[in-house]
């Protein structure tokens, strides 16, 4: 059964006019290979919950448009079994791999939408790459909106969501209230944005989400990635409360000050060694990394949603969707 709206992280969050912190299933992946999980969804679901995340941020290493109904059914029901919401969804690898094919999904965004529905997801990842994918775009969104789904970019090299003015532009050009970005400094770092509270006040009525991944930036880097703005950039993964990467005060100030209430997902925890051996689940870093996530968030004033209320509140929904009495408190995941 699809949980109402009402029983989702983000609207659990939002009445409460806290954040929900979410654990994105690429750390169990591999940095090169994102089609493989290192980590059955049963267990990195228990860990998540173990550590305090109140959600998954799903990807097609998981469970995707590729995957087998059942497949499908037991990932519903294994995330339910713990507690957990799923946050977003990115359904297929070429989105995850951001190549040529990633804005496919959006000329087809109908088994996308049902993934979401199925996971009781708020939200797809969807990608584009060139100008003409706006107008797919606008049908996309238009299609999701009758199921209250939003469509969202992350901030993300070789894309149209590169640079700070690109972004802008081309969420304005799409226009549709259900259509948002995954804020994501450590790209826009990358590209040599800003990534403070100026770009967040210019960019604050689309964003949707919030991704966590830090990297330091250094000419002999472990990584390079390419950009379009800047060529080719080197840098070293390192884990997301490690020292002289992406200020993350800055970014967590900057949400304040324009009062976002949305998720906070966790996209990358890394180890202290090599890339090659970067994707190591560490339960004790994971359990670290959320302490020091909230000690980050109090000392702004965020506040994160009660698991236990959450919960709850998500249990009673489906009591009176299932007795036929829909909450009256029920909220359509719209954009802000």
């Amino acid at each position: 059964m699809r949980l109402p709206q009402t029983a989702t992280g983000d609207s659990l969050a939002k009445r409460a006019g806290i954040m929900l912190l979410s654990l994105s299933v690429r750390i169990a992946e591999e940095f090169h290979s994102k089609e493989e999980a290192s980590m059955p969804l049963g267990d990195l679901a228990r860990l998540a919950k173990r550590c305090g995340y109140g959600a998954l941020c799903m990807r097609a290493s998981q469970v995707g448009v590729q995957s087998p109904p059942e497949i499908v059914e037991a990932a519903a029901d294994c995330l339910a079994e713990a507690g957990l919401a799923v946050s977003m969804v990115t359904g297929d690898f070429d989105t995850v791999y951001n190549n040529e094919k990633g804005p496919s999904a959006l000329t087809n965004i109908t088994p996308y939408l049902d993934l979401a529905k199925r996971l009781g997801a708020p939200r797809i990842r969807v990608a584009l790459k060139e100008e003409s994918d706006i107008a797919h775009a606008r049908r996309a969104a238009d299609e999701a909106a009758e199921h209250g789904i939003q469509l969202v970019h992350q901030c993300h090299t070789l894309s149209l969501f590169e640079t700070v003015e690109s972004i802008e532009r081309t969420l304005s050009a799409i226009d549709r209230p259900n259509f948002g970005l995954v804020y994501e400094p450590a790209n826009l770092e990358i590209c040599g944005q800003d990534y403070g509270q100026a770009t967040i006040e210019r960019l604050a009525k689309w964003i949707f989400n919030v991704y966590l991944q830090n990297q330091l930036l250094k000419p002999d880097g472990a990584l390079t990635l390419p950009t379009w703005c800047g060529g080719d950039v080197s840098f070293d993964l390192i884990s997301v409360h490690s020292p002289g990467g992406v200020d993350f005060d800055r970014v967590f100030a900057g949400l304040k000050a324009v009062g976002y209430d949305g998720t906070v997902t966790v996209h990358a925890s890394p180890t202290a060694e090599s890339a090659a051996c970067y994707w190591v689940l560490n339960p004790e870093e994971l359990d670290e990394e959320v302490k020091l996530l909230r000690r980050s968030l109090a000392a702004v004033e965020f506040e994160l949603v009660d698991l236990r209320v959450a919960t709850s509140m998500k249990l009673r929904a489906c009591a009176k969707v299932i007795s036929g009495r829909p909450s009256s408190r029920s909220t359509r995941l719209a954009a802000r």
